[in-house]
């Protein structure tokens, strides 16, 4: 797959990616030079841990996108693995 740098030095990441890896407009992405290749990933989301009362949880100091009923069952299916 190929995309270009604008003038502006932008990277549109293909829609197809972009579904493919759950990332979404205005998502924080960290960047980083690996071997003479570029890596984007998705910066981490902050998280802090609160007692609910019924145990400890963590809460992630952002907005989090909803997951869908798919996204769940295929993040279990694989961490079951």
């Amino acid at each position: 797959m190929r995309t270009a740098i604008d003038a502006a030095g932008r990277v549109v990441i293909p829609k197809v990616l972009r579904d493919a890896l759950g990332l979404t407009a205005g998502q924080p992405l960290e960047i980083a030079e690996r071997d003479g290749r570029l890596e984007i990933v998705p910066a981490p989301t902050p998280m802090r841990l609160v007692d609910d009362g019924d145990g400890v949880v963590a809460v992630a100091d952002a907005d989090m996108p909803v997951l869908t009923a798919d996204q769940v069952r295929e993040t279990l299916e694989r961490t079951r693995r």
